[in-house]
């Protein structure tokens, strides 16, 4: 049964707005959702959420239409799947994807959801999710890649109440407490979510009283509306009524298996655009699988349409009729229960690519390559057994950068996250409060691929470890390159080095759990490059020539784009000249993507260039899936 909203019934009147009112209403919003975020921040303990910024708020109207935020509103699934009641003074918690129609996509990301009433009446909601370095499960960080089932990844938390009428549920906290590793970052992380939600509706009261409930609402609606016309014509403009198709992969599972292939068709119906995922793999035996909510899905098409074409656009729910989201029932993108989730960063990255490559063919020139189209994750724990030290428990969970892709604009810039609002964790931080010593952060040169529009470099951190524990890593692009585009070559692949305190070295798996580590051992954590936009060869030789004085090009890898030059700088006219006449007559016409070898030919040489085995064909959890 769908959830009941206990609340005077008197319907809001529709009134004209003015727009200045709505200019203020809008900018009051898009303050509170910032509000949001410096409450989390200020408040919560992992460094995941208090450095990173690895969380996602969102302000609803009051029928759960997402009015400002990030990810989408997920508020419709979960009232139709919440059977209970809604009133004044609750607040919703949980954390199960499978319980809201994957509006989390794995057990980490710990939800919670405020409806905001005044006068008896639901105005709004306010909502915040972010993700915690620890829910239990079989291994520390609760992401295990090899799981074969979500219940090896932790707690799972229902739609609950964890406040009902203004009585706090203490003993439903206290359970879930029990379970984590880190109780106290994750109460501490819990409480600043609470904050952050009862600021936003602060905010909204606020507003409310200032205009009117009515104005508010109906500001609110206008909103929504403006989205609506602005997508309508964004889709007329870039979406053609011809199919197209477009398929990108991600390289492994894990436990020895991949690629596996994520496939979308789009075209338009009159107003309307329908991407359908039909050709993608089917679900992962391992926790690669990734719970895409149609909703979520329909946001990230938006914001992208909303990027490229026109970022002043205040992007919301209001586009969502003209959309149609199809994904086939147990694939990677839609798996049944109880698949294992936990490692699913790395499909929901590459869903940014595959828009990419899709909205691209009809309009190249706005078209991106392959872009940091994952979250590399590291965890480091064990207990702390440095001279001085008590031999406590410690837990790092840190979320990697890479290269983003080469753009019409411009160059992808190098070491940055594919989401805008993440940030860095601090090295003075990893070496204040974690047993480690980092050695090395910079830019790894050449990753990026050569173009026009150079893709942006991945990063080289190593980690010196100053006690003995475990690690796991979890990233992808290691096997299948990142795509260049209109010309632009494939950005490098990414590679995880251990370095023993012997001086010995080992080409260690990009996805891996609770690999041992010594003291004095040391991780290069390499993470890969974007795909570099147009033409090499159409470069400014001196803007190569100062990338190789700033470290971001090699001598040897600024001949990728024609440039003959020293380690100083120096370019040498004559040489450049002739080595581009060559490569241009050697070459065939550059193509729309570049998707570097095939996967028959990587399989082949992947030993010798990666010092990994070859991921074989996966095998699907039953026969019928694999037909």
């Amino acid at each position: 049964m769908p959830a009941t909203i206990v609340q005077d019934e008197k319907p809001f009147e529709r009134v004209e707005i003015d727009p200045v009112t709505l200019d203020i209403i809008e900018n009051a919003l898009r303050n509170a959702r910032l509000e949001m975020d410096a409450t989390l921040v200020r408040t919560a303990m992992s460094p995941g959420i208090r450095e990173q910024g690895d969380a996602f708020p969102m302000i609803a109207d009051h029928t759960g239409k997402m009015i400002v935020g990030q990810f989408g509103s997920f508020i419709d699934g979960f009232l139709r799947g919440f059977d209970g009641t809604l009133e004044d003074g609750d607040m919703i918690f949980l954390s199960d994807p499978y319980s809201c129609e994957g509006a989390v996509s794995h057990s980490n990301d710990w939800l919670v959801l405020l409806p905001v009433f005044k006068d008896g009446r639901l105005l709004a909601y306010t909502a915040m999710f972010g993700h915690q370095s620890d829910i239990g499960g079989k291994v520390a960080g609760s992401m295990p890649i090899d799981a074969r089932s979500i219940f090896e990844e932790g707690v799972r938390i229902p739609p609950v109440k964890i406040w009902r009428k203004g009585e706090y549920n203490e003993d439903l906290i206290r359970l879930v407490m029990h379970q984590t590793r880190k109780p106290d970052w994750c109460q501490a992380d819990l409480n600043a979510l609470i904050a952050s939600c009862r600021v936003a509706a602060r905010r909204v009261i606020e507003m409310a009283e200032r205009f009117g409930d009515d104005v508010y609402v109906s500001a609110t609606q206008e909103l929504l509306a403006r989205n609506h016309r602005a997508m309508k014509a964004l889709i007329a403009q870039a979406v053609a009524e011809e199919p197209v198709t477009f398929e990108d992969y991600l390289c492994d599972d894990g436990v020895g298996y991949g690629p596996y292939r994520i496939r979308c068709t789009m075209w338009r119906e009159g107003e309307r655009v329908i991407l359908d995922f039909d050709g993608t793999d089917p679900q992962s035996a391992a926790s690669i699988n990734f719970y895409l909510n149609e909703n979520m899905f329909k946001m990230f098409f938006g914001i992208y349409m909303i990027m490229v074409f026109d970022p002043q656009i205040l992007f919301n729910d209001g586009f969502y009729d003209l959309i149609d989201v199809r994904i086939p029932e147990g694939s990677l993108l839609k798996p049944k229960f109880p698949a294992a989730l936990s490692g699913r960063t790395h499909a929901l990255g590459r869903i940014f690519d595959i828009l990419g490559g899709l909205l691209g063919q009809k309009t190249p020139a706005f078209m991106n390559a392959a872009g940091f189209s994952s979250s590399p994750h590291l965890f480091y724990s064990g207990n702390d057994n440095r001279p001085g030290q008590k031999g406590d428990w410690f837990q790092l969970f840190q979320i990697g950068f890479g290269g983003i892709p080469g753009r019409p604009m411009g160059d992808g810039p190098d070491g940055h996250s594919l989401w805008p609002g993440f940030t860095n964790v601090p090295n003075e931080f990893l070496e204040r409060y974690f047993p480690m010593i980092i050695e090395r952060y910079e830019t790894e040169p050449d990753s990026g691929g050569a173009g026009l529009h150079r893709g942006g470099n991945g990063i080289h951190m190593t980690y010196r470890f100053l006690s003995d524990g475990v690690i796991s890593i979890h990233d992808d692009r290691w096997f299948i390159p990142p795509w260049g585009v209109n010309g632009g070559e494939p950005g490098y692949r990414a590679r995880k080095i251990l370095e023993k305190a012997d001086g010995t070295t080992i080409t260690v798996a990009n996805k891996l759990e609770e690999m041992a580590v010594e003291t004095g051992d040391q991780l290069h954590f390499i993470t890969w490059g974007g795909g570099g936009w147009g033409d090499p060869l159409e470069r400014d030789p001196e803007l190569v020539a100062k990338e190789i004085t700033q470290g971001l090009v090699t001598v040897e890898g600024a001949k990728a784009y024609g440039v003959v030059a020293d380690q100083a700088g120096m370019v040498d006219e004559a040489a450049t000249a002739s080595l581009r006449d060559r490569m241009r007559d050697e070459r065939d016409e550059p193509a729309l993507f570049d998707f570097g070898p095939g996967i028959d030919s990587l399989r082949e040489r992947c030993e010798a260039e990666t010092g990994l085995p070859a991921p074989q064909q996966p095998v699907w959890p039953d026969a019928e899936a694999a037909e």
